[in-house]
C-alpha cells in the first residue's frame, strides 16, 4: 500500500454519475448511517482556560456523535427515511433513542452490556471564532462489531454512510469491512467522512486509505484532505484524492467546499453567511444535508450548496444537532 507520496487506493463501487441514485438508478430511497452516538457536554468559555482554577463557562448537555448528527441533519433536510445503527450504554439508551426519533431518525441502537455511552466534552472558545476542542471518551460507541451487522439492514437503502470514527477501534473496523462487503454485493454506494485528523494520525494514513478502498464519496475536511495526501493546498489535495475516489467533497469551513472528480476540482461552492456561536457539528450538518440532496437526485454542486447552508445554520446554534421544529 503506497503512502501519501504515492498512489492512493481505488476500486470504487459505482462509476461516476450515480451519486444521487439507488442501485437501480432511481432517485430517492433510504439513507443508512452507521456511526457514533454520544453525549456531548458543551462548555462555552471566553478566552484562554485558567489552569488550576475556575473558568466561567456556559455548559449544556446535549445528544451528539458524528454519525447521529449526520442522520439528524439528513432528516432535517427532507430525507424521509433515515436509519442509524449505533451502540450506546444502558445509562443513556432511552434518552438517545427518544432524541433520534424526535429528529425523524429511525434508531437501531445496540445497548452495550458493559460500556457506558460515549461522552465528548466540547470546549468552545467564544473569542476564537467559536472554534472547539474535543475531549473524547468513546465508550460504547466504538464497540460496534460484525455481530451488530446484518445484510438486512440494507433493505430499501439507497446509500450507506460510515462515520469516520468507526475506523478508530478494532471491533468497529471489522464491522466496516463487513458493511462494505454487503454494500458492494448489493450495489449500494458508500460515503465516508474521515472525522478526525488527530485520530487519523494515530491510525496511520496508509491504514485508513486501505480501509476505505471502494468508497464512492469521500467527505474530508481541509485538514483531513491535507493529511491524507501530504499536500498543503486544499484544491491540490482534493484533486489528488479524486483520482482514486469517484467523488471528493472537501469541506472548507468558512471558505465553503470543493468538489473534485477525475483528478481535478470541478467546482468551488461558497460558504453561506454565518455568525458562529459553536462550530461543533458543522461538518456533520454539511454531510447530512449533502447526502439528503444526493438522495433526492441533486447534482453534487447543488448538494454541496445545501451542505454549506446547513453548516451555516449549525454554527449559529449550540450543539451538533439541527434545531427542533
Amino acid at each position: 500500500m503506497a503512502g501519501r507520496d504515492g498512489p492512493l487506493p481505488g476500486g470504487a463501487v459505482n462509476p461516476p454519475g450515480t451519486h444521487g441514485t439507488d442501485a437501480d438508478g432511481r432517485a430517492g430511497g433510504a439513507l443508512l448511517v452507521v456511526g457514533d452516538v454520544v453525549t456531548d457536554v458543551v462548555a462555552r468559555h471566553r478566552g484562554a482556560l485558567a489552569p488550576g482554577t475556575d473558568t466561567v463557562s456556559a455548559i449544556r448537555t446535549l445528544p451528539g456523535g458524528a454519525g447521529a448528527n449526520v442522520a439528524c441533519w439528513a432528516a432535517r433536510q427532507g430525507c424521509a427515511d433515515v436509519r442509524l445503527l449505533g451502540r450506546v450504554g444502558a445509562d443513556a439508551a432511552g434518552w438517545h433513542e427518544r432524541e433520534l426519533r424526535e429528529a425523524g431518525v429511525l434508531p437501531r441502537l445496540v445497548v452495550d452490556p458493559e460500556a457506558a455511552t460515549g461522552t465528548v466534552i466540547c470546549l468552545v472558545d467564544t473569542e476564537a471564532a467559536a472554534e472547539r476542542t474535543f475531549l473524547t471518551d468513546s465508550g460504547a460507541s466504538l464497540r460496534l462489531d460484525p455481530d451488530d451487522w446484518s445484510p438486512g439492514l440494507l433493505d430499501g437503502v439507497a446509500r450507506l454512510h460510515l462515520s469516520g470514527y468507526l475506523f478508530f477501534s478494532e471491533p468497529s473496523r471489522a464491522l466496516v469491512s463487513v458493511a462494505l462487503a454487503s454494500a458492494r454485493a448489493r450495489g449500494v454506494p458508500v460515503s465516508v467522512d474521515p472525522a478526525s485528523a488527530g485520530f487519523l494520525t494515530q491510525l496511520g494514513v496508509d491504514r485508513f486509505l486501505a480501509l476505505v478502498e471502494g468508497v464512492d464519496v469521500l467527505l474530508p475536511s481541509r485538514d483531513e484532505a491535507g493529511l491524507l495526501t501530504g499536500l498543503p493546498d486544499p484544491a491540490d489535495a482534493a484533486a489528488k484524492l479524486s483520482r482514486f475516489f469517484p467523488l471528493v467533497v472537501a469541506k472548507q469551513g468558512a471558505e465553503g467546499a470543493l468538489i473534485a472528480e477525475g483528478g481535478g476540482v470541478r467546482a468551488r461552492i461558497p460558504a453561506a453567511p454565518a455568525v458562529p456561536r459553536d462550530t461543533t457539528g458543522a461538518g456533520d450538518a454539511f454531510t447530512g444535508a449533502f447526502l439528503a440532496a444526493l438522495l433526492a437526485g441533486a447534482e453534487p454542486e447543488d448538494a454541496a450548496a445545501r451542505g454549506c447552508a446547513a453548516g451555516a445554520l449549525a454554527v449559529g446554534k449550540v450543539g451538533g444537532r439541527p434545531p427542533m421544529g
